[in-house]
């Protein structure tokens, strides 16, 4: 394990390479960025999403010092893994980091972490703890994220139920800190700019709250092929029986998604097919949607976190708290379940508005501070954050029992 210096700026290199992972990243770069005394920010950027990842970035006023542009068309899983452990092996060999932050469960966090730990780099994971418990749902981010948690050193978990999923796989107590999701503070950044620049949201050519509003995001790499076409064939349906609600939905890039899409969906009028939204647009449109359809994980903790009913077209879900909440329902990909469940949102007011006012189990959006706490002390940095973290813990949100985020406890991590 690299020894980490003591005094002076602490370098965290912060490796990302989709639009989620820039999202919720982002809040916690912006803390290391406000606490510049005793951080140094070094943002690393795969490029397994291209256009996406800049814009998702852009939203926050961020751009990447280092952009390994992976990205290729209709490029293999190994193509992607080996690209990033190849491009990120010269970065950290030059800037030597003292720590790597990734988050969640993609390709780009699996192999930066292999590459963090070929080279003796301790690992922070972001929303670490997230499990189906089924190894090919999601493929490939279940076994992602389980490879990520016996690399990582420390584990940011979102929730309660996030830190009781790692402690099962035997990850100690003293290395777990449960902080909420770093979703929810990018969602409240995001609404802040919105409330201050009216400019800034578009219309999208609705009508200004007239009719329901049906926003769709499905990419999902397990959705590809049968499962894709049985989503379109459910929105199909109920754009035809339904002419009085708009179905939105912006389309991912890659051709796995775009090309069966618009071959099914396209002509509809009551469809609009969009191209990628940068991530202002997107929590606006979120903002003026009646009912999310989805088989993402990031709408399941963002629709919760606006008051929005989410449904999951998936079998599993490795985000139970929204499901547990009565926020979201899980619909699968039967055409007919879903829109079952659709039509039931829009003609059961009572149904509609249980789902809408579930509580937020994902967190107050104060998680960013909460994880760049436990970097300050980790790294035996004495100055005092602005706010302390560990005062008025929302319940469910708190360091985990028997652990606490003191100097003492955090030597125990053997990074120094």
């Amino acid at each position: 394990m690299r020894k980490v210096k003591k005094g002076g700026t602490v370098k965290v290199a912060v490796v990302l390479g989709t639009r989620p992972e820039a999202i919720k990243l982002a809040p916690v770069i912006l803390e290391l960025k406000r606490r510049s005394a005793l951080f140094e920010p070094l943002v690393c950027a795969s490029g397994q999403h291209r256009e996406m990842l800049a814009q998702a970035l852009a939203a926050f006023g961020l751009e990447p010092q280092y952009n390994l542009d992976v990205m290729r068309s209709r490029q293999s899983l190994s193509e992607v893994t080996a690209a990033v452990l190849g491009g990120l092996e010269p970065i950290f060999t030059s800037e030597q980091p003292d720590v790597v932050i990734v988050q969640g469960d993609t390709t780009t966090a699996f192999a930066a972490s292999l590459a963090a730990y070929y080279q003796g780099i301790p690992v922070g994971h972001v929303e670490a703890g997230l499990r189906t418990e089924d190894k090919y749902s999601p493929f490939p981010e279940e076994i992602n994220r389980r490879l990520i948690t016996h690399i990582a050193e420390l584990h940011f978990a979102p929730t309660e139920i996030a830190r009781a999923n790692l402690l099962r796989e035997a990850i100690d107590a003293a290395r777990i800190v449960v902080t909420g999701n770093t979703v929810v503070d990018a969602l409240h950044f995001i609404r802040r700019r919105l409330a201050r620049e009216s400019s800034l949201r578009p219309d999208f050519g609705l009508d200004a709250g007239k009719h329901p509003v049906i926003l769709v995001t499905a990419h999902r790499r397990e959705s590809f092929g049968q499962p894709l076409q049985q989503i379109c064939r459910a929105i199909r349906t109920l754009a035809e029986r339904r002419p009085d609600v708009s179905i939105v939905y912006p389309v991912h890039l890659n051709p796995n998604v775009a090309e069966p899409v618009h071959q099914s969906l396209s002509g509809l009028p009551n469809i609009k097919l969009l191209g990628p939204l940068d991530y202002v647009s997107f929590v606006a449109l979120m903002d003026r949607a009646t009912i999310l359809l989805t088989d993402s994980g990031g709408l399941q903790e963002e629709g919760p976190s606006l008051g929005k009913p989410v449904l999951v077209m998936r079998d599993t879900s490795e985000r139970p708290e929204a499901i547990d909440a009565g926020a979201a329902w899980l619909v699968g990909t039967d055409p007919q379940r879903i829109v079952t469940a659709v039509e039931t949102l829009l003609d059961e007011p009572q149904v509609y508005q249980h789902m809408a006012t579930r509580p937020n189990p994902f967190g107050d959006g104060h998680a960013a501070e909460r994880i760049v706490s436990v970097l300050s002390e980790w790294h035996h940095v004495t100055a005092a954050p602005e706010r302390d973290p560990q005062r008025n813990w929302p319940e469910g949100l708190s360091p985990s029992p028997g652990a606490s985020t003191s100097l003492d406890s955090l030597r125990l991590f053997r990074f120094c």
